[in-house]
């Protein structure tokens, strides 16, 4: 078996991808990430999985559902092959959702901007005085 076929355990997969295992476990309930088993009921995960769990950890950060997320992974495991219309207009949905949370942040950081260079100015003034 090479290292790139290598498995590991479920604590080795949540130290490297910085999610508890307590998460794993939720991934694999909600069917977006898969495990083969030991005859003792051990998890074990390919190498693979801990870039599908930085995916997965992306996508719910960006505010997306599991149900979503679910939707979606097949179009990233199969691009080719599982593309159907309710997934593009679910990806679309999404995507316009995102870039409304990055113009509504951006609106949010202009303004905080001002609140900066007006205390900024304010303490310069205070200690012009002083």
């Amino acid at each position: 078996m090479t290292e790139k076929d290598a498995l590991m355990r479920i604590g080795e997969l949540s130290a490297r991808a910085g999610v508890s295992v307590r998460s794993l476990r939720y991934y694999e309930q909600q069917g977006l990430l898969t495990s083969t088993r030991t005859t003792g009921a051990h998890r074990l995960y390919p190498e693979a999985a801990v870039d599908r769990v930085y995916l997965l950890r992306r996508l719910y950060e960006a505010g997306l559902s599991s149900e979503t997320i679910a939707t979606l992974l097949p179009c990233v495991d199969a691009p080719a092959e599982d593309v159907t219309e309710e997934t593009l207009t679910v990806m679309q949905r999404e995507r316009e959702r995102i870039d409304a949370q990055i113009s509504a942040m951006l609106t949010t950081r202009s303004h905080l901007d001002a609140l900066i260079e007006a205390a900024s100015g304010h303490l310069r003034r205070q200690r012009a005085t002083a």
